[in-house]
């Protein structure tokens, strides 16, 4: 045996000059017998390191069980709704924009009375400066149906412009009774309102007819009554002293000489006030100077003094 393997010199496989380069011939044997792997058409095509590779991979190795690679969780897909269907009731609302909105509940209040009667107590009740905000929405309004070129106080443009106009002394007619006591109690409130719903009246056209110009005049007639009432009631409540600060005798005045005299009557009852108050309407009638009582102090400062009532005579019974 050893004689026979020395007569065949063995050599290296990767010597032999093979035509197609190949280190073992897919027909030839090894040179200890043992039968090559017939290699497929499109592994001989392939470079020396991709055959290494190849039987190194653990599905050539006989040796080695072949395992697969683990399976990653694929993610759960989210089903969709393909069926058509309506919004939810928030989802409506909230695309909803604020003259939608308010279109729809007032139709609803319309129809449901009791529907009405229940938001009128749950809707908080606007201030001075959100009414004060409405009205001047409603003059911006006014102002830009005035039609281009020609006289404002014509009547042409107050034909063009009287629905807004209507519609801006409606919505004063109302909010202006909702601050006025007893509805509002706090004198500051209904003074600072009254002082900006003026400024807006002031601002309304001055028409070349007297007919047209009737709006204007009611509205100052009814302003100059609202502050008169105020007046009057903020001066049972703390002697008046609130009407001592804040320049609003000034203010009034000033709104007074703007109408052109149409608010005396608030000019009248503020002087008579500050009069029995001891300030500068002394000599009015129902101060406390014209009813023969000058010599006493005036409220006000024995209010500030704080001696108001003493000395006054104590009546029991109903004398």
């Amino acid at each position: 045996m050893n004689s026979v393997l020395a007569s065949q010199p063995f050599s290296a496989p990767h010597l032999h000059p093979y035509p197609d380069n190949n280190r073992l011939s897919p027909t030839r044997s090894s040179p200890f017998g043992m039968a090559s792997r017939k290699r497929k058409a499109e592994d001989d095509l392939q470079p020396a390191d991709s055959d290494m590779s190849m039987s190194a991979s653990p599905s050539s190795s006989p040796s080695i069980p072949s395992r697969g690679l683990p399976r990653m969780p694929m993610p759960k897909r989210t089903r969709t709704n393909a069926h058509a269907r309506p919004l939810t009731l928030p989802r409506l609302l909230e695309a909803l924009s604020a003259d939608e909105m308010r279109m729809a509940l007032q139709a609803i209040c319309d129809k449901h009375p009791e529907i009405a009667s229940e938001v009128s107590t749950t809707v908080p009740k606007p201030n001075g400066r959100a009414a004060l905000g409405v009205l001047h929405n409603y003059e911006s309004g006014l102002r830009s149906a005035f039609p281009f070129g020609g006289r404002e106080s014509s009547d042409y443009a107050y034909n063009r412009v009287r629905q807004p106009l209507i519609n801006l002394l409606d919505a004063l007619q109302d909010y202006t009774p909702h601050f006025l006591p007893p509805n509002e109690t706090q004198a500051a409130t209904s003074l600072d309102y009254l002082d900006g719903a003026t400024d807006v009246i002031h601002r309304l056209p001055q028409w070349d007819s007297f007919q047209n110009n009737r709006h204007k005049h009611d509205a100052y007639e009814e302003m100059a009554k609202a502050w008169a009432l105020v007046i009057r009631e903020a001066a049972k409540r703390g002697g008046g002293i609130q009407l001592q600060y804040g320049g609003w005798d000034q203010k009034l005045a000033k709104h007074n000489e703007t109408s052109g005299g149409k608010m005396e009557e608030a000019v009248n009852e503020l002087r008579v006030t500050l009069g029995w108050l001891g300030g500068n309407g002394g000599g009015q009638q129902g101060t406390p100077q014209a009813s023969g009582q000058g010599d006493m102090p005036s409220i006000r400062q024995q209010l500030l003094n704080g001696t108001y009532g003493i000395g006054s005579p104590v009546r029991v019974g109903p004398w």
